[in-house]
């Protein structure tokens, strides 16, 4: 017998031995595999088409012969269910990469004296080798006839059609199972994906803010619907100098890591600088200055006030970049808006920036706000679809209707009005940050 790439030192054709090809035979999951009806149908309809009393489905290793279907005995167990693969034909399709045809077995001179005659009562054998995507012989699928008979061009070409089957079977489980550990694979990288944006995401946030003296403050940031992602939407509440306080809150244009190298830059930038300038136009000018010179890839609005509290409250100056209006809740529930409309920054190499004084009375509120509270919009899906935009009007609705509460209750309670307008579809990120004067 000759094959293609030779013999080892056994006899044996050498492409047993093939990497390649025992690394397909081990991806079809089918060594040691138990019998099932799928391949035991196509083996008694290979025996009966064929008029043969045996037929069988092997898989082909290096050293042993796997039996996954041979309906005419029963299961034995992975111990008895396999033979070194010397001791029967169905590595001859194997070696061969082809179909192997024997009409008479004990004189065909490539299988006289083989071991296998005898034990499987072999007088005419047919098989096809089983193929793994990639075209590697991993198996067989044979008839065996007790008496030499001439096979017929009608019964091979049936047995052949009948191993493709089988091939199909094998290879559209390892494809089935190829795509659902690719799945897993890929649900696991987003679960990391947006474990690590949710850990960005906090270290661009303070965890808690500082308590100022004489008021009461809370902030909160509510994600977007959908993929987690790192965002722009960032707040800040930190002590700058003496009894002068800054809190801050910006919106950076887009999402990422470009958006969080900016937003990490606006930050620091600010708590560098509102030490040494209570002017929230010059801190946010410097900002402005401070993106320009870096080249920072994404523009940022922002509101900055810097306040002290009082025996009558708060008292302070407030500064809008491209931001909405703060808003300010009076003790009795009026709502107005605060500032002054400036220049976006990050943009342009000049900048109008304007401070605004403010005061709050005891009882008094400062909500400081991205657009995602302005400009909330319903889910397109949902019904009705005509649901008006959540607009600055109503957001100042929403605020009066909290009067009488604390900052954080505040924040509570708009994040409730939102997530009710919207039903649970929030089409951006929102942060928001409130003052209360005690």
């Amino acid at each position: 017998m000759v094959y293609p790439d030779g013999v080892r030192a056994d006899g044996l054709p050498r492409v047993l031995s093939d990497p390649a090809r025992l690394a397909a035979l081990a991806a079809s999951g089918q060594i040691g595999s138990v019998p099932e009806r799928v391949f035991d149908d196509l083996a008694r309809l290979a025996a009966s088409v064929t008029g043969c009393a045996i037929a069988a489905i092997t898989f082909v290793g290096e050293s042993h012969t796997y039996w996954k279907s041979v309906p005419h005995l029963p299961y034995g167990g992975f111990e008895q269910w396999q033979n070194a693969v010397g001791d029967s034909f169905c590595y001859f399709p194997v070696g061969t990469n082809g179909p192997f045809v024997v009409e008479d077995a004990a004189n065909d001179p490539r299988t006289a004296g083989h071991p296998a005659i005898g034990p499987w009562g072999v007088g005419a054998w047919a098989g096809c080798p089983i193929q793994s995507p990639e075209g590697y012989p991993i198996g067989s699928m044979c008839v065996i006839d007790a008496a030499p008979r001439a096979w017929k061009a009608e019964d091979l070409d049936i047995l052949a059609l009948l191993t493709r089957a089988v091939s199909n079977e094998v290879n559209n489980r390892v494809s089935l199972e190829t795509t659902r550990t690719a799945l897993k694979v890929a649900e696991d990288a987003l679960a990391q994906s947006a474990e690590l944006a949710r850990s960005l995401q906090d270290s661009l946030l303070p965890p808690i803010l500082r308590p100022v003296p004489g008021a009461d403050s809370a902030a909160r940031y509510l994600p977007a619907s959908g993929e987690v992602s790192v965002v722009g939407d960032f707040y800040d509440l930190f002590q700058a100098r003496g009894p002068w306080w800054t809190a801050v809150l910006g919106d950076v244009c887009g999402k990422g890591t470009e958006a969080a190298k900016v937003t990490a830059l606006a930050r620091y930038t600010l708590r560098a600088d509102a030490g040494e300038h209570l002017s929230p136009a010059v801190v946010l000018g410097r900002l402005n200055s401070a993106m320009r010179a870096q080249r920072a890839p994404r523009f940022l609005t922002a509101v900055q006030a810097t306040f002290r509290t009082t025996d009558a409250g708060v008292t302070g100056r407030l500064c809008l970049a491209g931001h909405p209006p703060a808003l300010l809740r009076r003790a009795d529930g009026r709502v107005q808006q605060v500032g002054t409309s400036g220049t976006l920054l990050g943009v342009f190499d000049d900048v109008d920036l304007t401070d605004v004084r403010f005061r709050l009375a005891p009882g008094d509120l400062l909500l400081l706000y991205t657009d995602g509270a302005c400009e909330a919009r319903p889910d397109p899906a949902g019904s009705p679809p005509h649901n008006p935009i959540f607009d600055e009007a109503a957001l100042a609705r929403a605020l009066t209707d909290s009067h009488g509460l604390d900052a954080a209750a505040t924040i509570n309670h708009i994040a409730a009005v939102l997530a009710d307008h919207h039903d649970g579809f929030a089409s951006d990120d929102t942060a928001l940050l409130a003052i209360r004067a005690r």
